[in-house]
């Protein structure tokens, strides 16, 4: 294992290196959602085929990355990723990203194919609501707190038998942990994104996955994104909401190395 913290402009960005080091090794980049860390996918890395190099970052406002004042913008935001993966001297990764962290690949395949060579859509779109939704909840984050809304929150990221478990405070203590102005200057860079156009552009191997108990990008929303991009497949996990790599990591495992599989990335 192996950390960096990355300064650009005004924020430090946290990143770590697992599995293989060195630039030379098979790379698989993943960036999460909204009101999550890089330990989100903590289950799902063991799963994994051996002699990859894993690259995980928190972006700006979440987890161990700095929090600059909101509002953000989505260029801000695959600008992040695109520094974090120079530094790296990542290329010809495959790129996964859930929810707001898939709104970020999006983006950076249209700007930069030599770092992105397979690309991974997971429980997200091109575009995610509408700006009215965004305002209230930016607005109700900042006058009543994440607390507020984390109920609301954990019943779209998990289908019922997991929200209803113990496992869930896991999730909801680390979405209340999240900065507010990091929260928030996220929900911005969402509202504030359209990506209909630059991804219909795409023209590289394209895996989507769903849950399809999913709340905040139901199954229909992410599959009318991925097949925007010709030749794409797509997948709903069973009885999972948002997250599914937290519900059933092993299917999402297995769906993953299928993928690297055929796309020959080892």
């Amino acid at each position: 294992m192996r950390e960096h913290y990355i300064q650009r402009d005004d924020v430090t960005l946290y990143a770590r290196e697992d599995g293989v080091m060195g630039d030379s090794a098979p790379t698989i980049v993943f960036a999460n959602s909204l009101g999550t860390a890089m330990s989100l996918w903590d289950d799902l890395l063991p799963l994994l085929p051996k002699g990859l190099r894993i690259v995980r970052m928190d972006k700006r406002g979440h987890g161990k990355s700095s929090c600059p004042d909101a509002p953000y913008a989505m260029g801000a935001l695959v600008k992040d990723a695109e520094a974090v993966c120079d530094h790296l001297n990542v290329r010809d990764a495959m790129f996964v990203g859930l929810s707001i962290g898939g709104m970020i690949a999006q983006g950076l395949a249209v700007k930069r194919l030599d770092i992105i060579r397979t690309l991974v859509l997971s429980n997200t779109a091109a575009k995610i609501g509408i700006q009215k939704l965004w305002d209230e909840r930016i607005n109700a984050v900042r006058t009543k707190g994440l607390d507020a809304i984390a109920d609301g929150v954990m019943e779209r990221w998990f289908a019922k038998d997991f929200a209803n478990s113990p496992a869930v405070k896991k999730w909801r203590d680390l979405l209340c942990a999240t900065p507010v102005e990091g929260y928030t200057g996220c929900c911005a860079a969402i509202s504030g994104t359209d990506f209909y156009t630059p991804t219909s552009g795409l023209r590289l191997p394209t895996m989507g996955i769903v849950g399809s108990e999913d709340g905040s990008t139901p199954p229909d929303l992410v599959r009318e994104t991925v097949e925007l991009i010709p030749g794409s497949t797509f997948h709903i996990i069973r009885k999972t909401g948002h997250l599914p790599c937290v519900e059933k990591p092993q299917e999402y495992a297995d769906l993953l190395n299928q993928f690297i599989k055929d796309t020959g990335h080892i």
